[in-house]
């Protein structure tokens, strides 16, 4: 608007005084829905119109699981090295330095020990703001430790994936955390100590192809990308259309490979719920 109008409809205000509106208050789902942020977070950062669960991380995940936010943090000072001395568009440990201190994270998984609904368990939360969630060897060795960790102090132990596969800046050594992994569970398989995952989205890659799918219990989120390689990946390779949904949560649970999804606002509950029966201990409201 002209500045002579302006005075004529007693806008005083210069353009460049002029505040605009502060990032973050709005949220707009991928239906089209905008919600208020704030009521956004209190409904477990699930879009309140449209049921659209956003991505969230560890902190939240920690935040709607352990009671009272209370927990323990394991190996939080674990960092990737370059023993490949890797380099793309930028080296691997300006990437890392990055990734760093944009998201204010050490690696890509944190895990964390603590109570939920008065009983111990422990949890490995991968975040995929972190180059994309990938599983490097931190993510490998600091999930191996914290299945250690439930193996000797007998607790459960539950996975939350959310990752684009495996880091390709570690090649072979990131290969390896999927075998690593899977060796750590069987243990805890052996001493009958139960297993949780959690498929939330995106589960693709070697996530996927190792501790993502060996819980004792497979469960998601609703509409959750879940798979090995991506839809796009798919079609091109088989140059054929994919059936509708496809590798969605309620498509991969459809087809056998989920037990069940839960809503974000009820995963506490029926966590505890399912430990309660496996474990034998009295059922908790």
């Amino acid at each position: 608007m002209a500045w002579f109008k302006r005075k004529e409809k007693g806008i005083q205000t210069a353009t460049e005084e002029k505040k605009d509106t502060p990032k973050g208050l709005w949220y707009k789902s991928p239906t089209g829905k905008i919600v208020d942020s704030e009521e956004l977070a209190k409904n477990y950062f699930v879009s309140p119109e449209d049921d659209y669960h956003v991505r969230i991380g560890s902190k939240e995940y920690f935040e709607i699981l352990f009671d009272n936010n209370e927990f323990e943090e394991l190996d939080k000072g674990l960092s990737s090295k370059d023993p490949l001395k890797f380099e793309d568009t930028k080296k691997y440990p300006d990437r890392l330095k990055a990734a760093q201190e944009k998201t204010g994270l050490k690696d890509a998984v944190r895990t964390a020990v603590g109570n939920s609904k008065g009983e111990k368990i422990v949890i490995a939360a991968m975040d995929f703001a972190f180059i994309g969630g990938s599983m490097g060897s931190v993510v490998g060795e600091k999930i191996s430790r914290a299945a250690d960790y439930a193996l000797k102090n007998k607790l459960p132990f539950m996975i939350i994936s959310k990752s684009g596969g495996a880091r390709m800046m570690e090649a072979a050594l990131s290969l390896m955390q999927l075998a690593k992994t899977s060796a750590k569970l069987a243990q805890l398989a052996d001493a009958k100590i139960p297993y949780i995952s959690l498929c939330t989205d995106p589960t693709t890659g070697g996530t996927t192809a190792s501790f993502a799918m060996l819980g004792d219990i497979n469960i998601a989120e609703p509409g959750a990308l879940i798979g090995f390689a991506g839809p796009r990946v798919v079609k091109d390779t088989t140059g054929k259309d994919l059936p509708d949904g496809f590798q969605t949560s309620e498509f991969v649970l459809e087809h056998g490979f989920l037990d069940f999804i839960s809503h974000r606002k009820h995963l506490k509950n029926k966590i505890n719920l399912y430990l309660d029966l496996i474990l034998n201990r009295p059922l908790r409201a």
